[in-house]
């Protein structure tokens, strides 16, 4: 018999444990599901020459990005549980209108050019990660979502994509659907008000 892979049985072992109700534990124990990298991941040729954690404000540009503003955070753990230092967490989405930083969405629609649309962060001696965006949007056929690349140099470790807990769309999102409900949930997120923004944790386990 073959045996099963260490991320077959964390993932097995928390949808068992984990009911209707996840608890921080079991969530913990998920290591974060890979998802496509969709047709629009910006090249560096593609990318506006700000791409740094704050993709509300593009450097020189005098309006700020349209949408609710949020604050993403979260760190980056290995499968121990111990954090992930000097890694490079980049994410993409499409901005207030739908739209993506990238030639191949050629659809009629304009483009906002305050959205920096693509970012990166360096995780620090914690694993910690941080970035300023916009609440995701929809993109027609998907439930609104996060693209999320983890890199150690120029070694790829994750793609995956994160999306908002409880959102209707969620349930006719194809590559959403794949996911078990521990994973889905490890992806998931959950908003809450920090001021004068709304602010969500993900940590990434790889």
């Amino acid at each position: 018999m073959k045996p099963l892979s260490r991320r077959k049985l964390l993932i097995d072992s928390a949808a068992i444990a984990g009911g209707s109700a996840l608890s921080g534990t079991v969530i913990a124990a998920i290591l974060t599901p890979s998802a496509s990298e969709g047709p629009f991941y910006p090249t560096a040729s593609m990318r506006m020459d700000d791409v740094d954690n704050d993709l509300v404000k593009v450097a020189g540009a005098v309006e700020q990005a349209g949408g609710e503003i949020i604050e993403l955070h979260g760190r980056l753990l290995n499968r121990q549980g111990l954090p992930l230092a000097d890694h490079r967490v980049e994410i993409w989405q499409c901005d207030v209108n739908g739209k993506y930083l990238h030639r191949g969405d050629d659809r009629n629609v304009v483009y906002d050019t305050g959205f920096q649309g693509f970012g990166h962060d360096i995780t620090d001696a914690d694993g910690h990660y941080r970035f300023r965006t916009i609440k995701p949007t929809i993109y027609p056929g998907r439930a609104p979502h996060i693209h999320v690349k983890v890199l150690k140099g120029r070694h790829e470790l994750l793609t995956t994509q994160f999306y908002i807990a409880d959102d209707p769309h969620n349930r006719r999102d194809w590559l959403y659907r794949r996911m078990s409900r521990a994973e889905a949930e490890s992806v998931s997120m959950r908003f809450a008000e920090a001021g004068n923004l709304l602010e969500t944790q993900v940590d990434i386990i790889v």
